[in-house]
């Protein structure tokens, strides 16, 4: 889902893929970050932790802000948007947290650029690389990941009720999580 961030003046690009191998997980984002020729950046998570496309589109939101009015803790975006979508400060608790390891079947991936035809191209190179083709629905809400999430976050059910309109749980938990990304810069 390409979406344009109007106050940046950059186009991002949010989606999945399911059912991959990576194996080693630091030479896969090595190797990636490599064959991508257009200017811009990629981002991977684990999409097990990722409550829905919002989640990141707020996290690359923050990160591009950040970094625009120089507030930005990290040297690059992609790094940037990984602490906000992890709500943490420092790089190696997000990556434990919400980056993909060798183990994660399903992730999520947020390309930025300058132009959709950009992103389009690294989102071509990444498709690639990975011998599959893009799956959103990777960024969807099952029973399993939010209970995952609501441990990785710390959201109980007492939050969850307090915020929740409508009986929507899904809902709920997707604001509360955007709550924590955006309470990172408030911190810095």
């Amino acid at each position: 889902m390409l979406k344009y961030i109007e106050e940046t003046g950059k186009y991002v690009e949010i989606t999945g893929f399911r059912n991959i191998m990576i194996g080693d997980a630091k030479e896969f984002l090595k190797a990636v970050r490599k064959e991508k020729q257009q200017r811009g950046w990629v981002q991977f998570f684990d999409a097990e932790l990722v409550a829905t496309w919002q989640h990141l589109h707020f996290a690359v939101l923050n990160a591009l802000l950040a970094f625009k009015n120089e507030r930005n803790i990290s040297k690059s975006v992609a790094m940037e948007a990984m602490l906000y979508a992890s709500a943490q400060r420092q790089i190696r608790r997000a990556i434990e947290l919400i980056g993909v390891k060798c183990d994660s079947a399903n992730v999520a991936v947020v390309i930025i650029g300058e132009s959709p035809n950009s992103v389009k191209v690294c989102l071509s190179a990444v498709s690639k690389r990975l011998g599959k083709e893009p799956d959103e629905t990777v960024l969807e809400l099952t029973k399993e990941k939010t209970q995952s999430i609501r441990k990785a976050f710390g959201i109980n059910a007492k939050e969850l009720e307090a915020v929740m309109e409508k009986n929507n749980v899904e809902q709920a938990l997707v604001n509360l999580v955007i709550e924590r990304t955006a309470l990172l810069s408030t911190q810095l």
